[in-house]
C-alpha cells in the first residue's frame, strides 16, 4: 500500500476534513506524511485585502508565520495519531506546481488533499489547485470533498 503521504493544506476550516482523513489513512497503511503549506507570493495589484494593506516585507512574514501555524497543527495531529509527519512551507502563486515539486522530491506515492467543491462554469474558469494536481500528477490523488 501507500508509504509516504504529501499532504497539501490551505489551512482553511475546509481543508480540516481532509487533513484529518489523510492522517487516518496514514495511520492505517503505516505511512509517514509530509505537509505542505504554499504561500502566496505578494502582489502590489490584488484582491487579497490582507496584501492591499501590508506591505511586502510585512505580509510575507506575517503569511509564513501563519504557514507554520497551520504546519505546527498538522504534526500535532500527525503526532497524536502515532504518524511520523514532516513539513515544508514555501512561496509560490502556483501551489500545484509546488505539491507537485513536492511529491516527486520527497518520495511520495500518493498526494491526499480537499478540494473546496467548486464544479460547473465557476470550477472550470477558476481553476482548482485540485483539478491542476490530478491532471498533472503522475503519483495517484485522493481528493476529500468539502462537505
Amino acid at each position: 500500500m501507500f508509504k509516504h503521504i504529501l499532504v497539501p493544506t490551505d489551512g482553511s476550516p475546509a481543508s480540516r476534513p481532509a487533513l484529518l482523513s489523510a492522517i487516518a489513512l496514514a495511520r492505517s497503511c503505516g505511512a509517514r506524511i509530509t505537509a505542505l503549506h504554499v504561500v502566496p507570493d505578494f502582489h502590489v495589484i490584488t484582491q487579497n485585502t490582507d496584501m492591499l494593506e501590508a506591505t511586502r516585507a510585512t505580509y510575507l512574514e506575517e503569511s509564513m508565520q501563519n504557514g507554520k501555524k497551520i504546519l505546527d497543527f498538522v504534526s500535532t495531529q500527525a503526532r497524536e495519531a502515532g504518524v511520523e509527519c514532516g513539513t515544508f512551507l514555501t512561496r509560490s502563486d502556483s501551489p500545484h506546481e509546488k505539491i507537485l515539486d513536492a511529491a516527486q522530491a520527497n518520495g511520495c506515492d500518493l498526494i491526499a488533499m480537499g478540494t473546496h467543491s467548486k464544479f460547473g462554469l465557476k470550477g472550470v474558469l477558476l481553476g482548482s489547485e485540485t483539478h491542476k494536481v490530478l491532471v498533472h500528477s503522475p503519483v495517484p490523488v485522493l481528493v476529500f470533498r468539502a462537505a
